[in-house]
């Protein structure tokens, strides 16, 4: 019989508790189904895609593979729906928007908080200049140093 679950989360800067059934529910269930985070979404359910990309304490994490046990208690959790607003989008929304990144808009979640979680990694470890295309090429097919995680985008838009 599943344990049920219970965690408190800070979804966004805003602390959210949810209970699960079985703690072996995914991250990304809890998220679109409780929460109501319309950002990450299902792409592959293995880890391959990035559809399903968020921040959990500032390390990106592919939350369809990401059962909520392994998320920490009190855990900063961020999704796309809480970095900008239409009208005061965050800077890396207004770049995506502005060189027109995505078609369809399905992966460009994943690609955005990737993204912002490598761009925030490399700030950490005193890299201030921007990515290079090459950089950035070799960031998103999981071929930057440190990285394996790979973003697709099915529509063929980048």
């Amino acid at each position: 019989m599943p344990t049920p679950l219970t965690r408190t989360l800070n979804l966004n800067k805003a602390s959210r508790t949810v209970q699960v059934a079985d703690d072996g529910e995914q991250l990304l269930y809890v998220l679109r189904n409780q929460l109501g985070q319309h950002g990450p979404r299902f792409g592959c359910g293995v880890s391959q895609c990035g559809a399903c990309t968020v921040l959990v304490d500032g390390q990106i994490r592919r939350s369809c593979v990401a059962p909520l046990r392994t998320i920490p208690e009190g855990a900063n959790v961020e999704t796309l729906d809480g970095l900008g607003t239409p009208e005061d989008p965050h800077p890396l929304q207004k770049a995506f928007t502005d060189e027109q990144a995505g078609q369809c808009a399905y992966c460009i979640n994943g690609i955005i908080m990737g993204a912002l979680g490598w761009l925030r990694q490399r700030q950490a470890a005193g890299t201030t200049t921007a990515p290079t295309e090459e950089e950035i090429a070799a960031f998103l097919s999981g071929e930057a140093p440190g990285s394996t995680l790979n973003y697709l985008c099915r529509c063929g838009a980048q």
